[in-house]
């Protein structure tokens, strides 16, 4: 076991603190990572806070991770000490399920190993990425490329990957008008994709505060959902709507705003159910989806994608000191756009 340094809950309802866990001991087929950088999502909070059910404690969460190998196991052929790698979502998963078989982890039909508050291999309970080692199978560890700042690579492995899936798996590209609504953490990634791929953006947000970022992402309209009529006057306007907005929203009247056979993908997650007429599906042969993350397969090509267009998160990067401050801020929608720790500080 190796004892590393951490910082995370230590008991429920607690601010989050310095400690120590344990990792496992590098198995044939680990990597041993020193992290560099952890990004903050709000998923993280949601898990550590107990708002999506209870969780085991003490935990340390955070799944967006980039570092260096350090160390290898013995039937390691993927990744050599001194690569610089990332770590997402997922540590495992069993392998032999169909969708496992079929490179589809993110689906494995007997439930993927999260990187945070799941049951790893061994029985223990993983602990996530505000540490500053981490033991992983070295099949769902992705390669870096130096293209990509070091330190705005982490926010990738979770942001990067949850916008990048349905934009590729719904064809977004030249020809295509793609909508993202709402421009957080993860709209202002999923511009950056769209616009890279040539899809022609709009961005619908609820105020015009983001439309100068927006336009420098490579949008080429904001429009502020929040004045009376906006969103009606968009109608049949999109092949593609990417909602990252984890609150309720009037799917009918975005659905209206799709094209003919168009598709709405949720990435948010919002806490309530949705309503949703169908006859807004059927009148135009339209689809509403969801989609969270990909396979390790997909998360290395929009890597490799980031890397070639020069895509990165716009980032505040923090000292471990400020992880409960920056918790208070992402709530507060108050980023632009995505934290991420420095995990020197620990």
């Amino acid at each position: 076991m190796l004892t590393v340094s951490a910082y995370g809950m230590k008991a429920a309802g607690q601010p989050l603190e310095p400690l120590t866990i344990d990792r496992r001991d590098v198995g044939p087929h680990d990597v041993l990572i020193e992290i560099r950088y952890a990004g903050i999502c709000h998923s993280d909070i949601h898990t550590i806070r107990e708002e999506w059910g209870p969780i085991q404690f003490p935990q340390v969460v955070g799944h967006e991770i980039v570092g260096e190998v350090t160390e290898v196991g013995s039937e390691v052929t993927k990744h050599a000490v001194g690569d610089r790698v990332g770590v997402g979502c997922m540590v495992n998963s069993c392998g032999e399920c169909d969708e496992c078989r079929a490179g589809n982890e993110h689906y494995c039909l007997n439930g993927n190993v999260g990187t945070y508050a799941s049951v790893d291999v061994d029985g223990t309970i993983t602990q996530g990425g505000y540490s500053t080692h981490v033991v992983v199978d070295e099949g769902f560890v992705l390669r870096v490329p130096k293209e990509i700042p070091y330190e705005a690579a982490a926010p990738l492995l979770c942001a990067g990957i949850t916008t990048y899936s349905p934009l590729h798996r719904f064809g977004a590209g030249a020809g295509k008008k793609v909508a993202v609504v709402g421009m957080g953490g993860l709209g202002h990634m999923a511009v950056k994709f769209a616009a890279a791929m040539g899809a022609d953006v709009t961005v619908l947000s609820r105020t015009a505060s983001k439309k100068d970022d927006a336009i420098a992402f490579g949008a080429s309209r904001h429009v502020a959902t929040g004045e009376e009529g906006a969103v009606a006057a968009l109608r049949g306007e999109f092949d593609l709507i990417i909602n990252t907005v984890s609150a309720p929203l009037d799917i009918d009247a975005y659905l209206r705003t799709l094209r003919p056979e168009g598709a709405l993908v949720n990435v948010g997650l919002p806490p309530e159910a949705l309503p949703i007429h169908v006859s807004s599906l059927i009148g135009g042969g339209k689809t509403f989806a969801g989609s969270a993350i990909g396979s390790i397969g997909e998360t290395q090509e929009m890597l490799d994608f980031s890397a070639e267009h020069g895509i990165a998160p716009e980032i505040e990067l923090i000292s471990a000191d400020r992880i409960n401050e920056a918790y208070e801020r992402v709530v507060a929608s108050d980023v632009r756009y995505r934290f991420v720790i420095d995990t020197a500080t620990l």
